[in-house]
């Protein structure tokens, strides 16, 4: 592949072609030459990292660490190792279809051509961080192709509240520091719209979605309906991204690799996205 090749063409070619995986690591291995396309841009760490500050749902077991050992052994040499306890569905995480649909696939099944891929940011953090009840909707989606074109099928759809500036306070990215079943009903946060959920699935076809607060459906959700619709479509969800204010609105390519707990419904995420260098850059 020729180094000038544009980033955001690589991406249409390899969806037009539907490339199986090894086919798309060759793509990226001709990528990776000194002067080649993926030296010319930088790497953005969306997630948050795992400590006891990491906020869970309040019925959740929290993120927890403790040391083995820590320190010179008795030959001399020094050593470090820890064992940790968390919930699935904590932190930065994925959640499955698994999660909310019974014939859903777990953590383990999920293709990686779902978790990797070319992104488009919404942001709606305008409205989003003065409103701790709104829900992304298909307005938000017109007004972002109105500007940028068609949302294309299968990618990976972000969506930037701007709550990842509360982090890791839970009680204003959660709306509440309380912990235990009641507190579930106190959470105010900002989610995804059903319909709009619904919509992304069927009339975009994207690969994955994911966002910068705690849920995909919003704090005052009681029946989860956008975690059940693109559950049932086969969608993965990205949940407490962070930094997604650094992504530009296209051009991203997002590699989101999850814990593989097999059987799982959801698990810790790793998640990264590359943002290739402008030609007025310099």
């Amino acid at each position: 592949m020729r180094d000038t090749l544009r980033f955001p063409f690589i991406w249409t070619t390899l969806l037009a072609k539907r490339l199986t995986i090894p086919a798309f690591l060759l793509v990226l291995a001709s990528c990776a030459s000194p002067n080649g396309l993926w030296s010319s841009g930088r790497w953005v760490d969306l997630t948050h990292s795992f400590s006891d500050k990491t906020v869970y749902w309040p019925t959740s077991l929290p993120f927890h660490l403790e040391p083995v050992f820590v320190g010179t052994t008795e030959k001399g040499f020094h050593y470090e190792a820890y064992q940790f306890q968390a919930a699935e569905h904590g932190g930065t995480h994925l959640d499955a279809p698994s999660h909310f649909f019974e014939r859903g696939l777990p953590v383990d099944w999920v293709p990686l051509e779902r978790l990797t891929g070319p992104a488009v940011l919404v942001d709606v953090s305008s409205k989003a961080t003065t409103n701790p009840d709104y829900q992304v909707s298909r307005d938000d989606f017109a007004a972002w192709e109105k500007d940028h074109g068609r949302i294309p099928e299968q990618a990976i759809v972000l969506l930037r509240t701007g709550y990842d500036r509360f982090w890791p306070d839970p009680l204003r990215y959660l709306g509440t520091a309380e912990r235990g079943e009641a507190a579930v009903a106190k959470l105010r946060f900002p989610g995804l719209a059903p319909d709009a959920a619904r919509w992304l699935a069927e009339q975009r076809r994207v690969k994955a979605v994911g966002l910068d607060t705690a849920s995909i459906d919003y704090g005052r959700s009681t029946h989860f309906e956008t975690h059940r619709i693109l559950a049932e479509k086969g969608i993965p969800i990205f949940e407490n991204l962070a930094r997604l204010g650094e992504l530009p609105a296209t051009g991203a390519a997002v590699v989101a690799l999850p814990m593989k707990i097999e059987g799982g419904s959801g698990a810790p995420l790793r998640i990264i996205a590359w943002i290739p260098k402008q030609g007025d850059e310099r």
